[in-house]
């Protein structure tokens, strides 16, 4: 019965200390998140505008010099830009842009990865381990982004994805990470990044007519690189915010399974004393009867 009543106690105890562990980690998940937050959606207004500007530009300009990263081709070689997070304890956050790549992969781009002609970019470790492992065409260039999230550091990674679409390295490229609601909500997207996706023209729709200053084929130029940095940097501020947000929810959640798993222990030590207690009277009585006797 001893035995029994010190492993509940040890039990206790380490629950506990995992609490105090999940707690914490809650509260450094709560503060990142405030500042992930503040970031993107900053950025989000500014990075939507951007990007329905460069729409209509090219959806106005089909078969014009210049727009190199708007042409379509077919479809051979896929690169696919999978942002995770560097960490776990995030609930289903890393597992979920994951399963949402390979569905994307599946339904998609059936053919070209039976050929081998699927690569993914990893930006965060988590992605790189799990591609890695399952023996995909996985890049490490760019996984360790998190570790010095910057304007900059994000920039090369889409420039690099740029020009080697314009090499025709790849004839497609995809971008797939979790879009930031709140702390408790992530959407997984998959977000085309090139060619530049066309505005679809509704029937009767006017044929927008822009002037242009400078030259078109200059401001083209100058423009179309800037707006993709900014669409894979507002894609990965909205990975970063979403990382808080599942972490601190998942911290939450095990902080209550630790509450609910602490109050069962403890029903069970106080049962387990009892019967103790009540054994030792009744060795104590039975005693005293036979003296007695």
């Amino acid at each position: 019965m001893a035995g029994q009543l010190k492993e509940v106690r040890n039990r206790i105890k380490s629950v506990q200390s995992t609490q105090q562990i999940t707690k914490a980690m809650k509260m450094v998940s709560a503060a990142k998140l405030r500042r992930a937050q503040d970031a993107i959606i900053q950025m989000r207004p500014y990075a939507r505008k951007l990007q329905e500007m460069l729409s209509n530009i090219v959806s106005n300009s089909e078969g014009e010099v210049g727009m190199s990263l708007a042409a379509e081709r077919p479809i051979e070689n896929v690169l696919f830009i999978v942002i995770t997070s560097d960490r776990g304890l995030a609930g289903a956050f890393n597992a979920n842009v994951i399963k949402l790549a390979n569905a994307t992969i599946a339904e998609k781009y059936a053919a070209q990865h039976k050929k081998g002609n699927v690569a993914i970019w990893n930006i965060g470790k988590k992605g790189y381990e799990f591609f890695l492992k399952n023996n995909y065409k996985a890049d490490a260039t760019y996984k360790d982004i998190f570790l010095h999230l910057t304007f900059e550091n994000v920039q090369k990674a889409a420039q690099a994805a740029m020009k080697a679409f314009e090499e025709k390295q790849f004839d497609v490229v995809e971008i797939v990470y979790s879009q930031f609601k709140n702390a408790a909500t992530q959407k997984f997207e998959v977000e085309r990044f090139l060619p530049i996706p066309k505005v679809a023209k509704k029937a009767g729709a006017v044929k927008a007519d822009f002037i242009y200053d400078p030259s078109k084929e200059e401001l083209v130029k100058e423009l179309m690189p800037k707006i993709l940095n900014t669409q894979l940097y507002k894609a990965v501020l909205d990975s970063n915010a979403s990382e808080h947000g599942a972490r601190m929810t998942a911290m939450d959640k095990a902080s209550e399974n630790a509450n609910e798993m602490l109050r069962s222990l403890k029903i069970s030590y106080n049962r387990a004393r009892q019967a103790a207690i009540t054994t030792e009277l009744t060795e104590i009585v039975s005693g005293a009867a036979a003296l007695q006797g």
